[in-house]
């Protein structure tokens, strides 16, 4: 009895020890397993089962889940790791999204302001319009007189014999009087005085009334400089032919804006220096040391407009040509009529290219461009401006 008693207690004994090993055989697996799950990275790992474990089927099952334990946590480490990289653009995307709503935030909160100040932007805007209304108004006349009087002109000297001598007549009577009148209205200031670098009797103490003198000076002197154009325009054509016009018109233009150069120059250097106060030493200096600064800036600018100058006259003395007198015989090799003008031949030139050209027509388009009209080959190193008696619009204020 006691050996049957031994042998019938035997296999749980046997089965408690296989147990108890495949217990200690799957708290090893999971261990390393997990280790191998923490590092980082996915093994698969094939080895033999010990025979201990391999002979319980218990064990057997414990394993297989371990190993379907294992294999979820793969997988999900797996899909979480795909999903913060899928994550990753969308978080750039997001980023970029918030800056940019909050570019558009920051400026409708801006469009917010201006237009909850735009009443008072308005209200300043017609009290600065309503204290300068008599400068403001004289600007607009002198402007559109300007671009009616420079404009009329460039017309009738393309005209060339066929310009009009009483629109020139016009237009010289009406600079003239546009200037007598402007002076006559303003005499108690005297403006007249900054034409031949004299100070007018007004106190200009503020930057507006400076501005007042140098631009009523500058038109004037556009007014004076185009009445002698008009004055070259009713000249006869046996007197002065047209290409000798066309250098008279260049060389005035550039002298005026020469003298131009020159006449803000008292004006602006009284205002510079009376800006510093005697009292205050610092002011006083920093008075002085602009008015010096202008002057150096105005002595640059004269070197600068002297050798433009100098080649304007080196022109007008050498009257350069552009070619030759063309022959009849050369004339007749090509066609009879000017590419230009679409008629026949007026004083045909002959370039350097061997295209023939009426000498006025030809004339007329080096005053814009320094090639042939018809190859394009360059004859010109330069363009002569100013030729076709048109002036400048730039107003010299400073």
């Amino acid at each position: 009895m006691q050996a049957n008693c031994s042998q019938l207690h035997s296999p749980s004994g046997a089965a408690g020890s296989e147990d108890a090993s495949a217990s200690q055989c799957v708290q090893t697996r999971l261990t390393g397993e997990a280790s191998c799950l923490y590092s980082g990275d996915v093994h698969v790992q094939i080895s033999s089962m010990p025979k201990e474990c391999a002979e319980n089927p218990s064990s057997r099952n414990i394993r297989s889940g371990v190993h379907g334990c294992t294999h979820g946590c793969v997988h999900s480490r797996l899909r979480s790791h795909s999903h913060n990289e899928a994550r990753q653009p969308d978080d750039t995307e997001m980023e970029s999204g918030d800056h940019g709503s909050s570019s558009f935030s920051e400026f409708r909160y801006l469009f917010k302001w201006l237009q909850k100040g735009l009443p008072y932007i308005l209200i300043l805007g017609v009290k600065l319009v309503m204290q300068h209304i008599t400068g403001i108004s004289l600007g607009i006349g002198l402007l559109t007189t300007f671009i009616y009087a420079n404009k009329s002109i460039v017309n009738q000297v393309f005209l060339r014999e066929r310009c009009s001598k009483i629109q020139c007549a016009w237009l010289l009577v009406f600079l003239a009087g546009s200037s007598v009148l402007l002076y006559y209205t303003f005499h108690s200031q005297s403006l007249y005085y900054s034409l031949i670098f004299l100070n007018p009797t007004l106190d200009y103490s503020s930057f507006w009334d400076v501005l007042w003198i140098v631009g009523i000076t500058d038109f004037i002197l556009k007014f004076l400089f185009m009445g002698l154009k008009c004055l070259i325009l009713l000249v006869p054509s046996f007197i002065m032919p047209f290409k000798s016009k066309g250098y008279w018109y260049m060389v005035l233009e550039e002298l005026c804006q020469y003298y131009r150069t020159f006449v803000p120059v008292p004006v602006w250097f009284r205002y510079l220096i009376s800006s510093g106060e005697f009292g205050n030493v610092t002011r006083w200096s920093l008075g002085i040391l602009l008015a010096l600064l202008y002057l150096i800036l105005k002595l640059l600018d004269f070197f600068g407009h002297l050798r433009t100058f100098r080649r304007v006259l080196r022109i007008f003395f050498t009257r350069p040509s552009h070619g030759v007198a063309a022959s009849k015989r050369q004339c007749s090799d090509v066609d009879v009529i000017c590419s230009i003008c679409q008629a026949e031949f007026q004083k045909p030139i002959l370039l350097t290219c061997q295209h023939i050209f009426c000498e006025e027509c030809i004339t007329l388009w080096f005053n814009r461009e320094k090639t042939c009209p018809l190859c394009r080959t360059v004859i010109s190193d330069h363009i002569n401006k100013w030729q076709d008696g048109a002036t400048s619009s730039h107003l010299q204020i400073y």
